[in-house]
């Protein structure tokens, strides 16, 4: 009775022991298409994002359009690169990695977005992207 016991206990320890792998998580990427009128638009589902741009960002004729488009194909890069080392970086932060075209003419408005989006990151969770002094400490 004890062997029969023993292995049944045996047999259940052994099925228990069966390690179960996350399935690999489907990257969530953002990508910038056209609108019917030619324009590119970046929406951000942050209440605070608005009031940023009001209260913190600098007028969108503060920056030329180049000047914006060099930072943000910085900011970017480096956006997706932390978003490529959760194990170093917080993952539900960098959860989302952004497609932006370097070589596709987004306009003004959407690149002042852009960049602003990344100004409020910082502020709002008091992180460094950009390596300079933040501003909004």
């Amino acid at each position: 009775m004890r062997i029969l016991l023993f292995c049944i206990l045996l047999i259940g320890f052994i099925s228990s022991c069966h390690t179960h792998y996350p399935k690999p998580k489907e990257v969530q990427k953002i990508s910038f298409e056209e609108n019917e009128e030619g324009d590119y638009e970046i929406i951000v589902f942050d209440s605070q994002y608005e009031t940023f741009l009001l209260t913190h960002a600098m007028p969108i004729s503060y920056y030329s359009e180049n000047y914006y488009k060099n930072q943000n194909i910085f900011l970017v890069t480096e956006w997706n690169a932390r978003h490529n080392q959760p194990n170093r970086f917080n993952r539900n932060l960098y959860e989302v990695y952004i497609d932006y075209q370097p070589h596709i003419a987004y306009g003004l408005a959407f690149e002042y977005r852009l960049y602003n989006f990344f100004m409020f990151m910082e502020w709002k969770y008091d992180i460094d992207i950009d390596q300079r002094i933040n501003r909004y400490r």
